[in-house]
C-alpha cells in the first residue's frame, strides 16, 4: 500500500520546514533501509514542503504504522528533527488518497501559490534522485509517472498554468510598488541554478537591464556567459552588494550568503570610492533583499541594515493571492478522475492473482475431465470442445464481478468467496511464477478468456 507523510506550508512552520530541507544524508534509503516491509520511499523536499512517498507491504500487519516509524525515524537520523517536535505538524495519508495528493502537487494546487509551475520539475527530480538511490518500487514509479502526466493535462486542460504565478514572480510583483522604473534598477543575483534562470526572466518580463550575478560556489561566469549577464567576483562581491538597488538569493547554500557584515564591509570600499570622487552619491531612496533560499540565504540581521527592506520566503507566503476559483475547480476535477483511474488500474492489478487461480481452479478440474472423457474413447475431441466453451462461458461473470469489485475497493470480499466457496487460497503475485500473468500463457489455457 502507499504511504505520504507530508509537512507543508499548510501543517508546518516555515523554520521547521527549513530545517527538514537541509539533511545531512539523503532520508529515502533510511526510510527503506527501516524495515523489510517497506518496498521503496521517494522524498519531495521543496521550499515549503516535505513529504516522504512510502510504499509497504499491504499484507503486514499495522503497516501504516511502521510506515510513518520509519518515516520519521529516518527524519531525524537525517536532519535531527526528533518526532516529537514533527508532532502537529504533519499529515497522513494512505491509500487511494495518496495519489489525488500527489497529482494536486505536482499540479501546482498545493503550493503557496496556487498553479506555480516549478513544483512539476521538482517532483520528476524527487523520482529521478530516488531511482538514483535505488529507492523505488514498481508501484512508487507508477504513481510519479501518472503524477506527470496528471500535471500536463491540467496545464493543458484549464488555465490555472496562466494564472497561477512562481514565487519568484510574486516576490518581483510586492516589489513592483515601490519601483517606478525597472530598466534603472541595478540588480544583483544571487545563486546560479534552475531556480535563478526563472528569476533572470521574471526580472527582465518586468524590464529590467542592469543585471549581475554572483555564485557562492564559483559558477558565476559560464551563467552569466549563458544568459548576458555580468559575473560578480568573491572580492568584489560586498561591494556589489552596496551597491545594488535589489539583491535577490535564490541558492541552495546552507549559510548565510549575505549579512550586515557584508552590508557595512561593502558600504565601506563604496565610501572609500565616493571620497575618491570615482563613484557618484547615491541610493538616497530605500532598498530591497529578496531572499528565495531554503534554507534561507540571508541572516535576518540584514534587517537592520539602514536603509534596507528584507523580503523572505515567510513574507511572501503572507501575500499569496487567493485561489483562483474557476481555473482551481476544473484543475481539482481532473486530478480527482486521475486519481480514480490510477487506484483502479491498481485495485484492478491487486485481484489479477484472484481472477488466475480461479480460473486455473476451474480449468484444472476441466483438464482433468477431459483426460477421463479421452480415455473412452472420445476421439473427436466434441465434448472437450463443449466442456471448455461452457466453462468459459461460466467464469465471465465472476471474472467480469471480480474487475467490479476491485474498482470500489471490495476485492477482499472476492477473495474470501473463492476460499468460503472452492477452498482456493489466492497468493501473491510473484509467487505463481514469471508467466503466471503473461496474456499468452493464460490465452493458451483459456485462462485469459473474458478476463
Amino acid at each position: 500500500m502507499l504511504l505520504c507523510v507530508s509537512a507543508s506550508h499548510k501543517t508546518a512552520s516555515f523554520e521547521l520546514l527549513e530545517r527538514l530541507s537541509v539533511p545531512r544524508t539523503p532520508v529515502a534509503p533510511l526510510i527503506a533501509a527501516h524495515d523489510e516491509c517497506v518496498q521503496g520511499a521517494v522524498v519531495v523536499a521543496t521550499c515549503n514542503r516535505f513529504e516522504a512517498y512510502v510504499d509497504m507491504d499491504e499484507p503486514v500487519t499495522a503497516a501504516v504504522a511502521l510506515g510513518i516509524e520509519a518515516t520519521l525515524a529516518a527524519i531525524e537520523a537525517a536532519t535531527g528533527v526528533p518526532a516529537s517536535e514533527l508532532e502537529g505538524g504533519y499529515t497522513v495519508l494512505g491509500g487511494s488518497e495518496v495519489a489525488e495528493h500527489l497529482f494536486s502537487v505536482a499540479s501546482g494546487l498545493e503550493s503557496v501559490v496556487v498553479g506555480e509551475g516549478e513544483i512539476a520539475g521538482q517532483v520528476r527530480r524527487a523520482l529521478t534522485e530516488s531511482r538514483k538511490l535505488g529507492t523505488t518500487s514498481a508501484e512508487l514509479e507508477r504513481l510519479f509517472q501518472r503524477a506527470s502526466e496528471a500535471q500536463r493535462g491540467v496545464k493543458n486542460s484549464t488555465a490555472i498554468g496562466r494564472a497561477g504565478r512562481s514565487l519568484v514572480r510574486l516576490g518581483l510583483e510586492l516589489a513592483d510598488s515601490r519601483i517606478a522604473d525597472w530598466s534603472t534598477q541595478r540588480v544583483l543575483l544571487v545563486g546560479t541554478g534552475a531556480y535563478a534562470a526563472a528569476t533572470v526572466a521574471a526580472l527582465r518580463d518586468q524590464g529590467a537591464e542592469d543585471i549581475s550575478v554572483h555564485s557562492p560556489s564559483g559558477r558565476a561566469a559560464k551563467f552569466a556567459l549563458k544568459h548576458g549577464l555580468r559575473a560578480v567576483s568573491a572580492e568584489t562581491f560586498p561591494s556589489a552588494v552596496a551597491h545594488a538597488d535589489l539583491v535577490i538569493t535564490c541558492t541552495t547554500a546552507e549559510h548565510y550568503v549575505l549579512s550586515a557584515a557584508t552590508f557595512a564591509a561593502g558600504r565601506g570600499a563604496y565610501e572609500t570610492a565616493v571620497a575618491a570622487g570615482s563613484c557618484p552619491v547615491d541610493h538616497t531612496s530605500r532598498r530591497l533583499v529578496i531572499d528565495l533560499g531554503l534554507p534561507r540565504n540571508v541572516d535576518p540581521d540584514v534587517a537592520t541594515v539602514a536603509g534596507i527592506d528584507l523580503l523572505d520566503l515567510e513574507t511572501i507566503r503572507l501575500h499569496a493571492p487567493l485561489d483562483e476559483l474557476q481555473a482551481t475547480d476544473a484543475a481539482r476535477d481532473l486530478v480527482r478522475d486521475a486519481a480514480r483511474r490510477f487506484t483502479s488500474v491498481g485495485e484492478r492489478k491487486n485481484i489479477t492473482p484472484a481472477v488466475v487461480a480461479l480460473r486455473a481452479h476451474v480449468f484444472g478440474v476441466l483438464d482433468a475431465e477431459v483426460a477421463r472423457v479421452r480415455a473412452r474413447g472420445d476421439e473427436g475431441g466434441q465434448t472437450e470442445q463443449a466442456l471448455r466453451h461452457l466453462v468459459g462461458v461460466l467464469l465471465h461473470t465472476p471474472t467480469t464481478r471480480a474487475h467490479e469489485l476491485a474498482e470500489t475497493g471490495r476485492a477482499d470480499e472476492y477473495v474470501d468467496a473463492l476460499s468460503a466457496l472452492f477452498g482456493i487460497e489466492v497468493t501473491d503475485p510473484a509467487s505463481l511464477g514469471p508467466a503466471a500473468l503473461d496474456p499468452a500463457v493464460l490465452d493458451q489455457r483459456g485462462i485469459a478468456d473474458a478476463g
